[in-house]
């Protein structure tokens, strides 16, 4: 009788690659004070944001999420090699079928690869971390583009004071795979309450929630609802992924949160104990740029070289469904090592 294969130990999974894009149409909030009772004092006061980037003709979700990876091959070449799964986090699809996901692998090439759609709005990127770390640990692939891409524009009232100022269009993009011991994931905190559903959504085939909200054409959020619901469970994920991964505070070198509103920001970071010195805040220019939010932050702090090699990181998304998700890693600089690997033994005499 053949003995039972010996238990795998579990490989350590990270973020290897990151790259991001945003539209080059500059909206400003003199642009939205020129037709709507606002200006710019009162939007950067309420919001932290100053401007956000509109697609133009022609520019979709998938055209974003390629243009990201593009940004991430630029640093990281060879990223790519070995892909055989494209996960894409996104509110705002090219199409129900194909998936976006599948429409940015054809594009890029990466055709077989399994590709597939996450929807969870705004946490959309957290949770698509969450899949590609799950399905590394399952042999089910063995390295993951991860692509969070909203074009939040094309579905926003931009007559609605109270939406319009807020979003804006960009993407990020990630791959995911096994790293050295002691870097990578470390905990993911996923949750989701419907009782929420009728304080952000966007009609897709029904007209109605399943409470009876009638939903018309554009995007529905009830503000209040929202500003109580995304402190709370910003602070409440992002307390439990970090006892998950054996983390207090003071432990987090950077906190990228999602960016919706500096007001949302501020008292969670206030509530967790993490200065905005140790945030990555970017809505300023952005605005609320949804599944692209995180990845946009995290690309421009490894660009910067904010965030550096072995440095503990933690992520926090809400969004419609109501939905959160939080979660702890490890950063792997995988350009340093690489380098580190080409440099010559010293030759000594």
């Amino acid at each position: 009788m053949s003995q039972p294969a010996a238990p795998r130990s579990m490989p350590s999974i990270g973020i290897t690659a990151v790259g991001a894009y945003a539209p080059d149409k500059i909206v400003t909030n003199d642009d939205f004070a020129a037709r709507l009772e606002t200006n710019d004092e009162w939007i950067v006061s309420h919001t932290g944001i100053r401007e956000r980037r509109f697609v133009s003709e022609g520019e979709y979700s998938s055209v974003l999420g390629v243009r990201a990876v593009q940004n991430l091959l630029e640093r990281f070449p060879d990223a790519l090699a070995g892909v055989d799964a494209v996960v894409c986090a996104t509110a705002t699809p090219d199409a129900l079928f194909p998936s976006t996901a599948a429409l940015i692998a054809g594009q890029l090439g990466l055709r077989g690869a399994a590709a597939f759609d996450v929807s969870a709005a705004c946490s959309g990127f957290v949770y698509g971390c969450s899949v590609a770390h799950g399905l590394i640990l399952a042999g089910a692939a063995s390295k993951v583009l991860m692509v969070g891409s909203d074009t939040l524009s094309r579905v926003v009232d931009q007559d609605d004071r109270g939406t319009a100022i807020l979003f804006g269009d960009g993407a990020g993009a990630v791959v995911i795979g096994e790293v050295p011991p002691g870097y990578g994931f470390e905990s993911f905190v996923l949750g989701a309450d419907s009782s929420g559903a009728d304080s952000l959504y966007i009609r897709c085939m029904a007209t109605e929630l399943p409470s009876g909200l009638k939903m018309g054409e554009f995007t529905g959020m009830n503000g209040r609802e929202v500003f109580k619901f995304a402190v709370r469970v910003m602070v409440d994920s992002s307390k439990a992924a970090m006892h998950k991964a054996g983390l207090s505070a003071s432990d987090v070198d950077w906190l990228i949160p999602h960016q919706a509103n500096i007001r949302i920001i501020q008292p969670a970071c206030d509530r967790l104990g993490i200065p905005l010195s140790k945030t990555v805040v970017n809505l300023e220019r952005y605005g609320n740029t949804s599944a692209g939010s995180v990845p946009l932050a995290l690309a421009e702090a490894v660009q910067d070289r904010r965030i550096k090699d072995g440095q503990q990181v933690l992520m926090v998304a809400f969004g419609g469904g109501l939905s959160w998700g939080a979660g702890t890693f490890r950063w792997y600089d995988s350009t340093k090592h690489q380098a580190a690997r080409a440099v010559p033994a010293e030759v000594t005499t």
